[in-house]
């Protein structure tokens, strides 16, 4: 290689190359490779957002999964308020979220398993679908499942507010009567819920930034796969 050709190599970045080698197309992959490639990218991804959602401070202190109260709960919290029930409703506001973050690690099994349990054809369609396609996955695989699991780990938490307890007994005739969502019926079925919501967009978040940088997750095989659809 003559001076001149060493030194314009010298200045193209290292990422570059390597992202030359994965220059491939979606088409030119195989069904394994492509299969193996997004199992391994969504367990990366679900064992981040477990980690990070199941840990102190998971839900409270991230503004885009935290959960708030109730809306009819938020709405009268100025009537709430001026009859002093202003700090149980920011306590109940810390329980919840802390609810969540108890019960999310225990999806972590469940999610792994729908990883494993994935078709080529579900792996075409998330690598090839817009940006929920990874949270409708999951949605249908384990929703119902993590539901179950999770309820009765938040209201432990939960029934330890007053308000939550006083809310339960005034919501319980709501839905019936048309006036309120039915998981806004009880604290814990609100809560399981955004839980839920939570875990699934969480996911996503992680699946979006490997979709950025393959690269950045030390796998060949990740880089391959998702190199393929840049």
């Amino acid at each position: 290689m003559s001076t001149s050709r060493r030194s314009i190599a010298l200045f193209i970045p290292m990422s570059l190359l390597a992202v030359s080698a994965y220059a491939i197309s979606l088409s030119d992959l195989s069904n394994e490779d492509a299969s193996s490639g997004l199992k391994a990218a969504l367990t990366t991804g679900t064992n981040a957002a477990v980690s990070k959602l199941g840990a102190e401070g998971g839900f409270l202190d991230n503004a885009k999964v935290r959960i708030p109260l109730p809306k009819i709960l938020e709405q009268a919290r100025p009537i709430l308020k001026m009859t002093g029930k202003g700090q149980q409703l920011d306590d109940l506001v810390v329980q919840m979220n802390r609810a969540a973050e108890s019960a999310v690690p225990m999806a972590k099994p469940l999610l792994i398993d729908a990883v494993k349990s994935m078709s080529i054809n579900d792996a075409k369609n998330i690598l090839t679908g817009g940006d929920t396609s990874v949270t409708d996955f999951f949605r249908s695989r384990t929703q119902e499942k993590l539901a179950v699991q999770f309820l009765p780990v938040v209201k432990k938490v939960t029934d330890r507010s007053g308000v939550a307890t006083q809310y339960n007994a005034a919501m319980s005739l709501a839905p019936k009567m048309g006036m309120l969502a039915k998981d806004q019926a009880t604290v814990e079925g609100y809560v399981t819920q955004r839980a839920l919501d939570g875990l699934y967009t969480m996911i996503a978040e992680e699946e979006k930034a490997i979709r950025a940088d393959p690269l950045g997750t030390g796998s060949k095989l990740i880089g391959k796969v998702f190199g393929a659809l840049k």
